[in-house]
């Protein structure tokens, strides 16, 4: 499949439905929704809290449509998410003591808030602190898709406008986003619960929201 086949799926408003194997991803799949997020995609994926939208970390048009979707500010704290600390490592900066933390809990259901390195485009950083989410997951799926991308995948919990769980099944997904995203990836279910959030930024943890990670790690 083309990047040319892509563009022209994208602009009929064509949203794909891919059924990965939840344990055994096929790379055929995987590689189709690489493809299109180097054409600037924007899909719903699986994690291991919850489903995500997501896009690469330079598609501006990306950001604007997750925004949108999701009728998010400013101060909202978008996520990177990493295949693995060397990554991780790339975008944020952790000292010593928390990196030791950071690392007993991943991977898993947490997303800290870190100062980010300038690799971070700015637009994508919280106004003031200069910080952003980021977090390593232990989905199968998400990782395969991390590996074959070669960078993070810019995210944010799919949960729509006052509602308050965030959609769970693929297929529900793709009935209510049809020609909003161009990829909705169906791995079975992965529950309603987003991460647990730790700012970090300030040295000591402060939970912002608990969620499917242990809080207690970090008080």
């Amino acid at each position: 499949m083309s990047c040319d086949g892509i563009s022209a799926s994208k602009l009929q408003g064509v949203t794909k439905y891919l059924d990965v194997h939840p344990e055994d991803p096929q790379p055929r799949l995987i590689g189709q929704v690489v493809e299109l997020l180097r054409a600037d995609g924007l899909i719903a994926y699986p994690t291991d809290s919850c489903y995500a939208l997501g896009c690469r970390l330079g598609n501006k048009e990306g950001v604007d449509r997750i925004r949108e979707i999701r009728h998010l500010g400013s101060d909202h704290h978008f996520t990177l998410v990493c295949r693995d600390f060397a990554q991780f490592g790339q975008f944020v900066h952790v000292s010593n003591a928390l990196f030791r933390s950071v690392k007993a809990a991943t991977p898993g259901g947490y997303t800290f808030i870190l100062p980010a390195t300038k690799e971070v485009p700015r637009r994508l950083l919280h106004p003031r602190k200069k910080t952003v989410g980021v977090r390593i997951p232990g989905h199968v799926v998400t990782q395969a898709l991390l590996a074959e991308l070669g960078e993070p995948l810019l995210s944010s919990t799919l949960l729509l406008p006052d509602e308050t769980e965030p959609l769970t099944q693929g297929w529900e997904i793709k009935e209510r986003l049809d020609h909003v995203v161009d990829a909705v990836i169906d791995s079975g279910e992965c529950g309603a619960t987003p991460t647990t959030v730790v700012d970090l930024s300030q040295g000591e943890p402060e939970i912002l929201r608990r969620g499917t990670g242990d809080p207690s790690l970090f008080e």
